[in-house]
Order: structure tokens, then sequence, then C-alpha cells
């Protein structure tokens, strides 16, 4: 056991732990102050968030362990380059796009959740199905992040695994459970200045190492592997276009997203919220970027690692912390792994905040029980929080194949519920729940047909120019994923409309005269109130 890495880790949880509960304290003290449901102030702060607060909350919430570990794995990796790291490019693209259209349709009618529109259009039962794959999404986020940060600490500090994992979810369950979003948003504040201090203080030591060749010439030269830039060959260009596209529109499907917008004070704070992370989002970035190059053009023969190099070793993912570990001393790498620690907590709690509402408001209230006190729903926050985490965090110990399954969640959910997202809020007129029932099956279908090599499901569906790799698997050149969303959404509008004639003439009368109904009394559960004193 490590224990000077330990205490050093220990010390920056307690510090987060005690950001948490005093900003639990507030919390407290806003749900006296704002004419608001106390649930409302544990889910979205009460609409009042400090815009310096929603920035760094935005920042750091898509800022992430998997965002700082996967694009220096990317940079070094021999066979991607620097062109294949889309993270940075993508997640502020995704804001952009979130800040521009996204806010104001959710706002307007005073949503606190993702799934309140779909609930307002389709009624309890579409809704309920339709919120599967986006609570599967955050609990694999959950389970990914910690499993990520648990392999980390075990291989740069010599700390256990299961040690590693259980403490940093027992920190962020607690400090969640206690404030909301409070305790989440202050809390992120400190991490992300953790997280930038923490990586710029380490770059100095890794660029100053006397292992590496210059990392300019090992851009464009092959010194001891392939040059880090990168290349984007044109057959590969459907793949580039589909992972960009993955992250960058795949982001409004999560609850993470909205539950920052919806707590700002005002649509133009909002908006300068997700266009600040935007520009902070690719300059947090940049010591991934350098820690990756350096590792690229490290002799691994000369350090400590071993003979082989930690790509040969299949540790291409894990090179920031082996990095850290062997090419700086070690008080710089305890700082560098609190600073991963806080990447990684600051998703874990967004995640767990982001499952614990939905479950409370659009399944406990909305479905369960209809007439449920304010304070009831707070608790059953508070439980699914703890029941979300403990169910991460078990699936983070005993699984070997939880990012893979995070992944293909993260996929399922893109592909299935973008149309979905950009039907229900911008098309709403025009579809109906036919066609969202058709989208949906139809999207998880073609999905399933295209196969996922991660998960050794074969490709059942051929598409064009695709190739046959020397495994036998077959790789797909054309951008699919982007293809079954068009698919989707088409589907949608399609059936919707199709049925909506038939409709008129009175095929689908009686269906449809229940479905406006539910619609209505759904309506009314969405209607703006003050809370009776």
């Amino acid at each position: 056991m490590n224990w000077q890495g330990l205490l050093s880790i220990g010390v920056f949880y307690i510090i987060v732990l005690g950001i948490g509960i005093w900003a639990s304290r507030k919390s407290k003290i806003e749900e006296r102050k704002c004419n608001v449901r106390h649930s409302e102030v544990t889910i979205v702060g009460g609409r009042n968030l400090n815009i310096c607060v929603s920035i760094f909350t935005m920042t750091a919430t898509w800022v992430g362990g998997g965002y700082i570990l996967g694009t220096a794995g990317l940079v070094y990796d021999p066979t991607k380059g620097l062109l294949w790291a889309v993270g940075p490019l993508a997640f502020s693209l995704n804001m952009l796009i979130g800040g521009t259209f996204f806010i104001t349709p959710m706002r307007s009618k005073n949503y606190v959740t993702l799934m309140d529109p779909f609930q307002e259009k389709y009624g309890n039962t579409i809704a309920a199905v339709l919120f599967i794959p986006a609570l599967l999404a955050d609990l694999f986020w959950v389970a990914s992040v910690l499993g990520a940060l648990g392999a980390t600490v075990s291989v740069a500090m010599d700390i256990s695994f299961t040690l590693s994992v259980t403490i940093s979810s027992a920190v962020a369950i607690i400090y969640t459970v206690l404030g909301g979003l409070y305790s989440v948003a202050y809390t992120d504040v400190i991490q992300l200045m953790f997280m930038i201090f923490g990586l710029w203080f380490c770059v100095p030591f890794v660029l100053t190492s006397t292992y590496f060749n210059n990392i300019t010439e090992s851009a464009v030269k092959r010194v001891y592997q392939e040059p880090w830039i990168g290349q984007i060959k044109l057959e590969d260009a459907g793949c580039w276009l589909d992972d960009l596209m993955l992250l960058a529109i795949g982001g409004i499907c999560y609850q993470a997203f909205y539950q920052r917008v919806l707590s700002a004070a005002s649509d133009a704070q909002a908006k300068l919220t997700c266009f600040v992370g935007a520009v902070l989002c690719p300059i947090l970035g940049i010591p991934s970027v350098l820690v990756g190059a350096v590792a690229a053009s490290t002799d691994w023969n000369q350090t400590s690692f071993g003979e082989r190099s930690p790509y040969e070793q299949g540790m291409a993912g894990f090179i920031l912390p082996i990095a850290l570990k062997h090419l700086c001393p070690f008080f710089v790498s305890v700082v560098g792994m609190g600073a991963l620690a806080a990447a990684v907590m600051s998703s874990v709690d967004s995640a767990l905040l982001s499952a614990a509402s939905q479950i409370a408001r659009n399944v406990y209230k909305n479905i369960i029980f209809k007439k449920a006190s304010e304070r009831s729903i707070v608790v059953v926050i508070r439980v699914s929080i703890v029941l979300c985490g403990l169910l991460g965090t078990l699936l983070a110990i005993t699984s070997t194949s939880v990012v893979l399954l995070w992944i293909v969640s993260a996929d399922v959910l893109y592909s299935v519920m973008t149309p979905q997202v950009f039907c229900t809020l911008f098309l709403s007129r025009w579809v109906n729940h036919y066609g969202a029932c058709s989208g949906f099956v139809l999207g998880l279908l073609l999905r399933g047909l295209v196969g996922e090599p991660l998960l050794g499901l074969p490709s059942v569906l051929p598409l064009p120019w695709d190739k046959t790799l020397e495994d036998g698997q077959i790789q797909h050149v054309v951008p699919f994923r982007a293809a079954i969303v068009i698919i989707t959404f088409a589907t949608n509008l399609l059936v919707s409309q199709i049925s909506m004639r038939k409709s008129a003439k009175g095929f689908l009368r009686t269906t449809e005269a229940r479905i406006e109904l539910k619609d209505i009394k759904c309506a009314e559960q969405f209607e703006p109130e003050l809370e009776e004193d």
C-alpha cells in the first residue's frame, strides 16, 4: 500500500466533502428563500444558480475522467493520434448546439427534467419506456468512470482498485445526498480548480523529462512509434465523422446537461454558461494532448516502466497516469492524480443526481404516486442517489467490461433518443405516440442489426463499402450511427403523419381521443405553480 499516495488523495476527498456539506447548508437556506418547490431546489437549484458556479459545474461535468484519460490515450495511440481525439472539438460543439437551440424550448415551459416534455406529449407509459436507455446510460457512466479511476490509481500509486473505487463513490454519494444540485455544483467549482492547477502543474515536469525526443519532430516523423499527429484516411472519414457526431449531438440526450441550463436564473445566463464552457473544454484538454504527445515521443525502454511500451502491453488508455508515475517526481504524480480524481468525481456526482432526479420526478411522482408531497419526493431522490451509487460501484468492482457497456449504452442513447428529443422539442405538432414508438423500435432494431464488435455482436445488416478485417470482423465505412438517427427521425415523422391522417378519417379516433385526454391530464402536472405555505 502506498500510504503517502493514499493520504494525499484522502486530504483531497476531505476538502471536497467539506465543500459539499457546506453547500448542503446553503441549499437549505435557498429552500426557505425561493418560491419554488423543495424538490426543484434539489434538482435544479431553485433556478437561481450563480453564473460563475453555473459555468464551473457545466465545464466540470463534461471535462471528466473519460475526457482527460481518453484524450491523452488517443494522442498516444500509434493507430489513432491527435486527429482522432475528437473530444475537445465535439464537447465544444455540443455546448454551442445545446446553448443555441435547446435552452429556450426547455426553459420556456419550466421543465425540470428531460423526460418532462415526453410525458407531456406522449403520456407516462411511452415516456417510461424512453426513460430506460437514459437511466442505463447514467448508471453505466457512473460505473465506467469509477472503474477508470480505480484502475488509474492502482496503476499510478499502487493503491487497491476496490479501495479507491469505494472511497470515491462514498464521498460523491454523501455530498450529493446532502445538498443535491447545490452540493454538486459547488464541489464542481473546487474540483475544476484542482483539475486546472493539477494538470498544468504536471505539464512542465513531463516536458522536461530526459527520456523523450522533441515532440515537434515526432509529430510528423516516426521516432519510437508512428507520428502522434495521426492521419484520417479517406476510407476512415465516415468513422471519424460518426465519432464526432456521437459526442457532439449525443450530449443533448443527457439529463446532466439540462440540469445545468435549467438551474440558471435566466435564458441569457444559461446560454452564456454553455458558450463559456464551449471555450473552456478545449483549453482544459491541452494538458492531456501534451502528455500524450510526450508519451508517444518517449523511449520507454529507458524508463522504469519496463522493456515493452504501454501500447504493447495494452495500457494506452492509462498513458496519463503512467506518464505521471514514470516521467515525473513522486510529489508531482500525487498532484496529477488529485486532478484526475477531481475530474472523475465531477462526472460521478452529476450522473447520480441526473438518474435520481428522473426516477423521483418522472417515475415516482408522475406515475406511481401523483399526489406525492415535496418532502417525499426529496426522500426518493436521496434514496435513488444511494441506490444508483451502490449499483454503479458494484458494477465498477465486479465487471470487467463496464466501460464497453457504457460506450454501447451511450451509442444506443444517441442513435435512438436523439430523433426523439428533436421531434418532441421542435416538431411537437407533427409527431405523436405512434411515430415515437415506431422510431424507437426501428432505431433499436437497426442498431442491433448493424452489430457491435466490442460486445461480440455480429453485423447482420450489410452496408455500402464495408471492409472485412484480417480477424474476420466487418468494419463499417459509412457513418452508420448518423444514418440510423436520420432514418429514425424520418420514420417518426412519417408514421406520425400517416396516423394523424387516419385519425382525421375516423380510423384511429378512439385511440387518439384517449391519448389526447392523457396528454391534457399530463400537461396539468407541468403547470408552473408556487408551493402553498
